[in-house]
């Protein structure tokens, strides 16, 4: 199985005339993929190619959609704050949505565990100095507890709207999705959603816990979906716009 980070690596470029202008965008073949889709983030276009299509399928399908990319790209500039600041010590990242700095603070007085603590709109992280453990892995271990608070907290009150309570809750680091339900009913989701705005959450929270009882993408599901989740366009439209870069950004650039 070929991760979608692998992939993108490899992809191949190719250029595309958009509003007066050559911009490039890359193909992925993926044998995963069951259909052609794009992707538009910060670090550029990609178009996913299911295995076996041909190559032209894949550039009459974004040249089809030159208005919709040129949208998707416009999109994508408001995430542009997030690349890295010049100070060493101050950087950047998204916090249900909001632009949160973040600080790395090495104490000679600080024995215990590296702590993360947020004040003021910023999110401050203390190791002792010498620390084997890296600020991004803490930062990672903190914000995988505030998606699984938040997460059931969704999940308790869908559970009284659907009468459905999943087996196990799962919170992972999956590459291609942003949440999964298992047959046996086990609910999975991707800790990064804690940086998407919390009605993204919602969403993809809703979606899942419909499978409990619906496990197809019928009319039926997404007529439940929408019916308990009322900004369920506007939470697939963000993650289109914005799903990529919250993927493959790191949280610290140390």
């Amino acid at each position: 199985m070929i991760a979608l980070s692998q992939a993108i690596h490899k992809a191949e470029t190719q250029r595309l005339w958009l509003d007066g202008q050559e911009v490039e965008w890359r193909l992925v073949r993926s044998p995963r993929a069951k259909k052609l889709r794009i992707k538009v983030g910060l670090d550029g276009i990609i178009v996913v190619l299911p295995e076996g299509r041909d190559d032209r399928e894949a550039a009459k399908f974004i040249s089809d959609q030159r208005a919709w990319v040129a949208k998707q790209l416009s999109r994508a500039c408001e995430l542009s704050t997030l690349r890295r600041t010049s100070s060493p010590n101050v950087e950047e990242i998204l916090l249900w949505g909001d632009i949160m700095a973040v600080k790395v603070m090495r104490s000679q007085t600080w024995r215990g565990l590296n702590k993360v603590a947020v004040e003021g709109g910023v999110i401050t992280i203390i190791c002792k100095r010498g620390s084997k453990t890296a600020p991004a892995r803490s930062l990672e271990n903190w914000l995988r507890k505030q998606a699984r608070q938040r997460i059931e907290q969704h999940i308790a009150e869908l559970d009284k709207r659907l009468k459905r309570t999943p087996n196990r809750i799962y919170v992972m680091g999956q590459r291609t999705k942003w949440g999964n339900c298992s047959a046996i009913g086990n609910l999975s989701f991707n800790w990064r959603l804690v940086m998407a705005p919390d009605f993204v959450l919602h969403y993809i929270v809703t979606h899942e816990m419909v499978h409990l009882a619906i496990p197809d993408h019928s009319a039926k599901f997404w007529l439940t979906v929408q019916s308990l989740c009322r900004d369920t366009e506007r939470a697939r439209q963000w993650l289109v716009a914005h799903g990529l870069q919250l993927q493959m950004t790191p949280l610290l650039s140390e």
